[in-house]
């Protein structure tokens, strides 16, 4: 038998035939479900610094749990002292079972070691389905160690669902034990 993570296993099983419910769906594929979540780390004023760059790459990459990328910009902006092409950041794009199992950790370990943590804001839906948080210390994470880290990053998380709705995502996300604020 194949391995398959919790929260796969756990959507198939209970969350789809609940959501098909509650939404009133006639049929399982009109069920929202999570397509990818992208993590993207801007490095803001240290991007100059070609260690930092790889220790970005390097630290975003053991909390994907895959290899990250170096983005780049796209144009030269003087204000910034940014020329084109010069590393600005890193980013990861996360599908399949490497996305259910970063969704689990995120959930279950990485959100509630945040300092003060009263829940995530539902403020950060866009209007098509999909929902971005920012995380302000990468070190929430327990694959970073604390030791070896020469500056706390921040990064933003976007969860890219197949529905148009925030409300249907919202209800998906809230299956999953998504910790939002109650307003």
């Amino acid at each position: 038998m194949s391995y398959s993570p919790r929260l796969k296993t756990q959507y198939r099983n209970e969350i789809s035939v609940k959501l098909k419910e509650q939404f009133g769906f006639k049929s399982i594929m009109r069920v929202p479900k999570l397509e990818k979540i992208v993590l993207n780390q801007g490095l803001g004023p240290v991007v100059s610094d070609k260690k930092m760059i790889e220790a970005a790459v390097t630290d975003l990459s053991a909390i994907a749990g895959q290899k990250a990328i170096t983005t780049m910009s796209r144009k030269d902006i003087s204000n910034f002292k940014l020329r084109k092409g010069m590393a600005v950041g890193s980013k990861v794009t996360l599908r399949g079972d490497k996305m259910y199992e970063f969704l689990d950790r995120l959930i279950n370990i990485a959100l509630p070691r945040t300092r003060d943590f009263r829940g995530v804001s539902a403020t950060g839906f866009d209007g098509r389905g999909n929902f971005t948080m920012g995380v302000t210390e990468h070190i929430i994470f327990p694959e970073i160690d604390i030791d070896k880290v020469s500056k706390i990053l921040g990064m933003d998380i976007t969860i890219v669902s197949s529905t148009e709705s925030d409300e249907e995502c919202k209800a998906l996300l809230t299956a999953f034990g998504f910790p939002f604020k109650h307003s």
